[in-house]
C-alpha cells in the first residue's frame, strides 16, 4: 500500500506536467483491500486495455528501429504508420465499449502523474478508485487505481484531483506522450488564432 503523506501524494501528482483537456473517465470505488497489491490490480485490468499498451509500444519501438535505418526507411515508415493507423481505429473501436455510460464522468486534465475531474457525487479524501482513460482522439485507455487527495467545490459541482495508486510505467509513458501531444496541438491552435488576429 501506498503509505505515503497527503502532501507527498499532491507532489507526486504535481512531478509530472498536467494538461487541461476534456475527456471521459469511468470511475468505480473499490475497497482497499482490492487495491492492496500491484498483481491484484493486474488481475483485474481488462484485457482491451492489456492489448492497447502493448500494442502501441510496439509501435514505437519498431519505428524507432527503422528510423535508424536512414532515408531509405521513409517509404516503409510511411506504410507501416498507415497499416497502425488501421490497427488503431480498431483497437479504439474495442476500447470505446469499454466506456459504460453509469460510471462516466467528465475528466479536465491529465498527466503522468494523476487526473483532474468533475462530479456531483461525493467522493472522500483517501478513497481508491478504479479508473479507466478513455483518450480516444489519441488512440488511447488506460486502466489504472487512483486515490482522491484534493477535491475542491464549485457550482454545485466538486473537482476531485487523483493521483494514481497503481498505474503501469508503460502507461505512464502513454499518458506523458499524450498531455505534449495535447500541448502542441493547443499552442498550434493558439499561434493560429493569433495569426488571424494580427492580419486583421
Amino acid at each position: 500500500m501506498n503509505t505515503h503523506s497527503l502532501e507527498q501524494k499532491l507532489t507526486l501528482y504535481h512531478e509530472f506536467f498536467a494538461i487541461k483537456h476534456d475527456f471521459s473517465v469511468n470511475i468505480t470505488i473499490i475497497e482497499k483491500e482490492e487495491a492492496s497489491s500491484f498483481s491484484r490490480f493486474m488481475t483485474r485490468m481488462p484485457m482491451p486495455f492489456k492489448l492497447s499498451t502493448e500494442m502501441n509500444s510496439i509501435d514505437q519501438s519498431a519505428l524507432r528501429s527503422l528510423q535508424s535505418l536512414g532515408s531509405s526507411a521513409a517509404q516503409l515508415v510511411s506504410f507501416l504508420n498507415q497499416q497502425s493507423q488501421k490497427i488503431d481505429l480498431l483497437v479504439g473501436y474495442i476500447l470505446s465499449q469499454q466506456d459504460e455510460v453509469q460510471y462516466r464522468y467528465q475528466g479536465i486534465q491529465f498527466g503522468g502523474g494523476g487526473i483532474k475531474f468533475i462530479a456531483t457525487t461525493v467522493f472522500s479524501i483517501g478513497q481508491i478508485l478504479e479508473l479507466k482513460i478513455f483518450l480516444l482522439e489519441n488512440n488511447c485507455a488506460i486502466y489504472c487505481f487512483g486515490e482522491v487527495v484534493e477535491v475542491e467545490s464549485a457550482n454545485e459541482q466538486f473537482a476531485y484531483k487523483v493521483t494514481f495508486h497503481f498505474i503501469r510505467e508503460e502507461d505512464r509513458e502513454i499518458l506523458v506522450r499524450a498531455s505534449l501531444h495535447e500541448q502542441s496541438k493547443q499552442l498550434q491552435k493558439l499561434a493560429k488564432l493569433r495569426n488571424q488576429e494580427n492580419k486583421r
